[in-house]
């Protein structure tokens, strides 16, 4: 009997599945079809509002929903389901096409993007005119929160248990940090963070973006470096008493100098410092030139090789899971987050752990240094900087924090308030927002500048690289003591012979270029080049983000061939010049390039783009591949270091740390002169390209026997 009644329970049970599945099917395409014709309409005539863009989220988020439910649904066929995926596939289809032509829109798309709550009320009314209460949960259920493992793998480097037992009295100052004001508050009943983040996109065209910063001051910096007017102002700012900054200059324009040299005027030692892992290197190599008596370490993987009683402490996003315990204890007085945009989603790990070690640092130091640096406009979508101001201290997760508030309250307005708007943005600007275009401080920076950005590779590429570098200087070891070996009896030399080591460097250049050899200077350069690839196309993805339109450099077809695939796959549209295209094909790109404001990279050959061209449109360049004359490296500048160029050009030439990509670069400067090259731009044809592989290799043999004796 009870069998019985069972079976007519599960054919009810199985229908009613049936029954919501059709009627999911024909709600949620309807309403989400109708949805994307709202945004294209919004689109298309330029009316991209904060509720338009609420609802692009709400509209993804349905989307996965539903094509997630429909996956998971037992009860349809399998023709049924391909149908209803299409339908859904078709509507997804539709709104990136529309998000597409308004780039700050297609950040809303991403899965990690953070859900607003005007989403959240939009994405409930979607499903209220589906029908569909109770089939969707609410927006919540959606969003992915990773969670800590519950094994997830801490560990704490040899080197900072030897700091600690070192100074067991390193225990930071936990003193109460400012206290707010005492008193009944006009503005504590009212939400605040929507406000906030309204006042600034709805600023009005000349509205102030930057705080008032005090005069520049001199400060002094080691041997032949310069610091601009811009950079010494925010110095000045330090030096005066402020500490928590959201640096927002363009790229170019020093943000990291000014890091490290706020962090010596602050004294806000030890320094974090947290960073994307390809500028990671290059963060060490500048605190060396700006701060050299205060020294850095980078932590790699996890962490033997740190230097436990460093006073900068430098770490990647990427492995701070492993040591966010440790450096949470060890006493930092400051932190810098650079590319600070990279923490807009809070729902993430990287978020959750900057914001927490931003916590711990507030906790126990008064007055602690705190920088963000980000060159993103702050005019897009402003409520991605919610992350940024938390990890400032300005805001918790529900309302403003002290500083902000008393400021709120000094205005005596509220939101009901026509000029709150306008004092609230201010309040915000003046707790640390600074933000310089290139062309604001054009008078103050070189109307053309060389910057190199060391980057570390990949772990399994720099090990191979520099075997084969050990090989190739134990070859020309080898040739040089076969040499003083032949010698005829009775000639001595004290310590090196130098002209016996040219000779043997010419040998190698004249002897082994001809050969196939995988361990000739030649060869080991394009591997080399082959390696930046990825990173060099990392940093101008994040230039074209932050400040529009670059211009790639390589030398060989197959970086740049691995450049266009993650440019592809960051979703950043590009076009390349190329050899082996037409004059047509070329022109087309170059158009598209200079006219198209969706174009954001061109991809050059540095043989086939270096002359001739007008690349005018960018203001930055990448060079991905070093060359071996310095006039070729300046011909690729000038595409877009021309006549008509309105703004100072920025060239970001991408180094292989610890490789002879360094050594070349290095000989390149000398060849060309440092001074010239770095300060005005002007032109040197520098030495002939067989020299420089001549000095290299005179250079890496002199070096070797050095390390020998």
């Amino acid at each position: 009997m009870a069998r019985r009644s069972q079976q007519p329970s599960d054919a009810r049970r199985r229908g009613q599945r049936r029954d919501r599945s059709r009627v999911r099917e024909r709600g949620i395409a309807s309403v989400l079809t109708r949805a994307v014709r709202d945004v294209e309409r919004g689109v298309q005539q330029g009316r991209v509002t904060p509720a338009l863009r609420a609802k692009v989220q709400a509209i993804a988020l349905l989307m996965r929903q539903a094509r997630a439910d429909i996956k998971s649904d037992q009860s349809m066929s399998n023709n049924r389901r391909a149908g209803q995926l299409e339908r859904i596939e078709e509507v997804a289809a539709n709104l990136a096409r529309a998000a597409a032509r308004e780039a700050s829109l297609l950040e809303l798309l991403a899965e990690d993007a953070v859900v607003s709550d005007e989403a959240r009320v939009v994405k409930r009314e979607m499903v209220r005119d589906a029908g569909l209460e109770a089939e969707f949960d609410d927006v919540a259920s959606t969003e992915v929160v990773p969670s800590e493992p519950a094994t997830q793998r801490r560990v704490v480097p040899q080197s900072v248990v030897s700091r600690k037992l070192a100074n067991p009295f390193l225990t930071p100052d936990f003193s109460a940090v400012g206290q707010s004001r005492s008193g009944p508050r006009r503005l504590e009943s009212w939400e605040l963070l929507g406000p906030l983040f309204r006042s600034f996109e709805s600023a009005s065209d000349g509205a102030p973006a930057c705080m008032t910063l005090p005069e520049p001051a001199s400060v002094q910096v080691p041997g032949e470096l310069e610091l601009m007017p811009h950079q010494a102002s925010l110095i000045a700012s330090v030096a005066s008493g402020h500490r928590t900054f959201l640096l927002a200059d363009e790229p170019g324009l020093g943000k990291t100098a000014q890091a490290l040299l706020a962090a010596q005027a602050a004294d806000a030692y030890p320094l974090l410092v947290v960073v994307p892992n390809v500028v990671k290197t290059n963060w060490v190599h500048e605190a060396g030139m700006w701060t050299p008596k205060r020294s850095a370490t980078a932590i790699h993987g996890d962490g033997e090789t740190i230097d436990g009683f460093a006073d900068i402490v430098v770490i990647n996003y990427e492995v701070l899971d492993r040591h966010v315990g440790w450096l949470g204890d060890l006493g930092f007085r400051g932190m810098v987050v650079d590319e600070a945009h990279f923490i807009k989603n809070k729902s993430s790990q990287r978020s959750q752990h900057v914001l927490e070690l931003s916590d711990r640092i507030r906790s126990r130091v008064v007055r602690p240094l705190l920088m963000a640096l980000t060159g993103t406009p702050l005019i897009n979508d402003i409520g991605d900087f919610k992350a940024i101001w938390q990890f400032l201290g300005w805001i918790d997760d529900k309302k403003p924090l002290a500083a902000l508030m008393d400021s709120l309250e000094d205005t005596g307005l509220t939101p009901a308030d026509r000029g709150f708007y306008r004092a609230a943005r201010s309040s915000v600007i003046d707790l640390g927002i600074v933000r310089r275009r290139k062309v604001e401080v054009a008078a103050d920076i070189p109307s053309r500048r060389i910057a190199d950005m060391p980057v570390e590779l990949s772990e399994e590429a720099g090990r191979s690289i520099r075997e084969t570098e050990r090989r190739l200087a134990r070859r020309l070891l080898s040739r040089y003591e076969k040499a003083l070996e032949a010698r005829e009896p009775g000639v001595v030399i004290d310590g090196i012979d130098h002209d016996l080591v040219r000779l043997v460097a010419k040998r190698e250049r004249d002897y082994e270029a001809a050969s196939d050899s995988e361990d000739n200077v030649f060869a080991m350069m394009r591997r080399i080049g082959q390696a930046k690839a990825d990173p060099a196309a990392d940093y101008a993805a994040q230039l074209a983000r932050s400040v529009g339109k670059v211009v790639l450099f390589a030398k060989h077809v197959d970086v740049m061939d691995r450049a266009e695939a993650l440019l592809t796959q960051r979703g950043i549209r590009h076009v390349s010049i190329r050899g082996d295209q037409t004059t047509k094909a070329r022109q087309q790109n170059v158009e598209a390039f200079s006219e198209d404001p969706d174009v954001a990279v061109v991809v050059c050959s540095l043989t086939a783009a270096g002359v001739g061209l007008n690349l005018q449109a960018a203001s930055n360049v990448v060079l991905a591949e070093l060359s071996w004359t310095d006039a070729e490296q300046t011909q690729a500048i000038d595409r877009v270091h021309r006549i008509g160029q309105t703004e100072p050009v920025t060239a970001w030439r991408i180094i292989a740390a610890r490789t002879l990509d360094g050594q070349i670069a290095e000989l390149i400067d000398g060849k060309a002169g440092l001074a010239s090259r770095a300060l005005d731009g002007s032109a040197h044809e520098g030495s002939a390209a067989v020299d420089m592989q001549l000095e290299a290799l005179i250079g890496l043999l002199t070096e070797t026997l050095s390390s020998s004796h």
